[in-house]
């Protein structure tokens, strides 16, 4: 943790929302004119998507039926522990992207399914934001928590998530249901092992809860909208929250816990400005 040099960590699984989470960041950064250096938890994977396909199947031979992206050995864990490490203390670091389809591969000029060059932060950035599955992961080796100033979780219930990411997966990217259904049985064990724990480690986490029945995900024919959902917001440490507040200005949202406040899915994005927009002026206040 860094009062000169904050970070900013969101976390989530793949399709539990976290891109909606970063739009919302980016909005209140532009809005406050925040220049971060912003670093996608893609592209700290260690392999690009055909050494992956290719690893899977060298695992499976073997007897692991569970290599995934969701667990520490196909991920740079430590490298990225070692940025926000750096970016802490120096503002520095560095990064790259994982290009996911031909739009991307045009923007960056390098094929779908691979990495682009390693470049260095931008000098002079106000603070440090992460978006991606390993923001509050704890091992053995890392614990990268403890170098993040303020630390959000993205967290569906699991039919949600589940539904969000076949729909993802199936409209953008071409796979089949079947597919799909492979990859959330193959990740199950790093999903319980890897990204469940973090959000004990995390400031807030917001959770969405559909109000339509999502019994069987894998048959649904639409992701539940915002009006079908309401969000959980538990704080870790409610002190300084002022809940009255948000609860008058949310409109339908109450307090279920001392913690905890539910608003409607369609007001998230409101929720969002309203609670996370004075903690990122509060580091960047605190900033020497």
């Amino acid at each position: 943790m860094s009062i000169k040099h904050p970070i900013i960590s969101v976390t989530g699984s793949s399709g539990a929302g976290t891109t909606s989470v970063k739009d919302t960041f980016q909005l209140i950064f532009w809005r406050e004119k925040v220049n971060a250096a912003f670093v996608e938890g893609d592209a700290f994977h260690r392999y690009d998507r055909e050494d992956m396909k290719q690893r899977a199947i060298d695992e499976a031979a073997g007897g692991n039926d569970h290599f995934s992206h969701f667990g520490p050995d196909s991920n740079l864990l430590e490298e990225l522990e070692a940025v926000f490490r750096e970016y802490g203390e120096t503002g520095g670091g560095r990064t790259r992207h994982y290009v996911h389809d031909l739009e991307e591969a045009e923007l960056y000029g390098s094929p779908a399914g691979t990495f682009t060059e390693w470049e260095a932060f931008p000098e002079g950035t106000d603070l440090m934001f992460y978006e991606g599955l390993h923001g509050a992961a704890v091992t053995d080796k890392v614990d990268i928590p403890r170098h993040a100033d303020l630390r959000i979780g993205v967290v569906p219930v699991i039919n949600l998530e589940w539904i969000q990411k076949l729909h993802r997966d199936k409209e953008t990217r071409g796979y089949s249901t079947e597919a799909v259904t492979d990859t959330i049985l193959r990740r199950m064990p790093d999903y319980i092992n890897y990204i469940c724990p973090q959000f004990s480690e995390t400031d807030i986490n917001f959770q969405r809860i559909p109000t339509v029945d999502t019994s069987n995900p894998f048959i649904a024919r639409w992701i539940p909208t915002a009006d079908e959902s309401m969000v959980v917001i538990r704080f870790r440490d409610p002190r300084g929250i002022d809940f009255p507040y948000l609860v008058s200005m949310i409109h339908d949202s109450f307090m279920s816990r001392a913690n905890i406040i539910v608003v409607p899915g369609a007001k998230l994005d409101l929720a969002m400005q309203l609670i996370l927009t004075p903690m990122v002026m509060k580091l960047i206040s605190l900033k020497p």
